[in-house]
């Protein structure tokens, strides 16, 4: 099985934190449409013919497209690749796009599952980050996804902004568990360079909270889901039982992906590829016949890397037998070698029937400091 990723990379207005590649110029949506149905018969083999089994539409704001553009690229995937009978097919919305007709013409279309970026729902810090919806709005667009029959439905929240205290943001977890969504993803704010956040941080106009708040809050939403029947099923994802992000998965399981679109990545096994980042210079490419791809064939050392990164983020976690097989005994040692004084303090646990080597409840709070030891420089 692989999975297929869209990107649409169009935006009515920009998130002072966000680094991903997006654009606000509207008006090139239909030739971008058409450019993407053509990149995906030039690239029609990059999967070999394998069945794709999730499909993802990000952004961007994919819910930007009207619903003609949308059927045009769904019309366009189901002709050119193999569709799995039951695909996980997801879709990007902004609340604010959820309007009772959208929603109508979108049922027509294939998608299964949406996810709805809201962030938070206190108003202030949703004007303050840019986000063109209300938490009421946000609200809506949840009953209104129910009302028309979505019985998946992710949401994307945010924690640790200036000044953020733990009151308000378990406000934050109490209304989404209020509103019965079948998952939610949770990250921290993150300032990074180049974005409008990083630059009012630099100035000194914001200051970030500190980090053991900002564990706490970690902390809290994880106990708070977890009482809630929610599955931590990676990092910053939880889940109802069986509502896992299949796509989202493969990511972590290696599973070989196709990305379509302005600056959209795919990975088929061995070597990474990258879309140009630049709406013109993907869409004239695309037109004109002309490569837009970049390339990276993966190293030894890289492709054990990417496995630690991957892998210990779920709670799967990593199965060294695996990493043995596609690395070689050498970076086996290496792993168990350097994750000893990790498995001595109790931050990792290796079960040693399965080998299957895994963060602990203690170990995920430094997981990005372990995962950077376990790695070959």
């Amino acid at each position: 099985m692989a999975s297929l990723y869209i990107h649409i990379p169009f935006c009515k207005s920009r998130c002072i934190y966000c680094d991903f590649y997006s654009t606000t110029s509207l008006p090139l949506r239909q030739r971008y449409v058409e450019a993407l149905c053509k990149e995906m018969e030039t690239r029609k083999e990059y999967l070999n013919g394998e069945c794709i089994n999730s499909i993802y539409f990000g952004g961007g704001t994919p819910s930007q497209l009207d619903t003609k553009q949308l059927a045009l690229i769904i019309h366009y995937i189901y002709n050119v690749y193999e569709i799995a009978p039951n695909a996980e097919i997801t879709i990007e919305m902004n609340p604010d796009d959820v309007t009772d007709e959208y929603i109508q013409e979108l049922r027509i279309l294939p998608f299964n599952r949406i996810s709805l970026g809201i962030q938070t729902f206190n108003n202030k810090r949703l004007r303050f980050i840019n986000r063109r919806h209300s938490a009421e709005q946000a609200i809506d667009a949840i009953h209104l996804l129910q009302k028309n029959g979505y019985d998946n439905i992710s949401m994307d929240l945010m924690f640790g902004f200036p000044e953020q205290s733990i009151e308000e943001w378990d406000f934050d977890i109490q209304q989404a568990l209020l509103l019965n969504v079948q998952h939610i993803s949770a990250y921290s704010l993150m300032y990074e360079e180049g974005t409008v956040l990083y630059s009012l941080l630099e100035k000194g106009c914001i200051r970030e909270i500190d980090e053991e708040t900002s564990l706490e809050m970690y902390r809290h939403l994880i106990g708070r889901l977890n009482l809630a029947g929610f599955k931590h099923y990676e990092i910053s994802n939880f889940c109802l039982p069986n509502y896992h992000s299949r796509h989202n998965s493969g990511y972590w399981n290696h599973t070989p992906y196709l990305g379509l679109g302005a600056a959209a990545h795919s990975f088929d096994g061995h070597s990474r590829h990258w879309n140009v980042s630049d709406i013109y210079s993907y869409i004239n490419g695309i037109e004109n016949n002309k490569n837009v791809l970049s390339t990276e064939d993966l190293t030894d050392d890289q492709q054990y890397n990417e496995q630690i990164m991957t892998r210990l983020r779920t709670a799967e976690g990593l199965d060294l037998e695996k990493l043995r097989k596609n690395c070689g005994n050498k970076r086996y040692e290496y792993c168990l070698e350097t994750a000893q004084k990790y498995l001595d303090d109790g931050t990792l646990i290796l079960n040693s029937k399965t080998k299957i080597l895994s963060l602990s409840k203690e170990g995920i709070y430094i997981s990005n400091q372990i995962m950077a030891d376990l790695m070959i420089v």
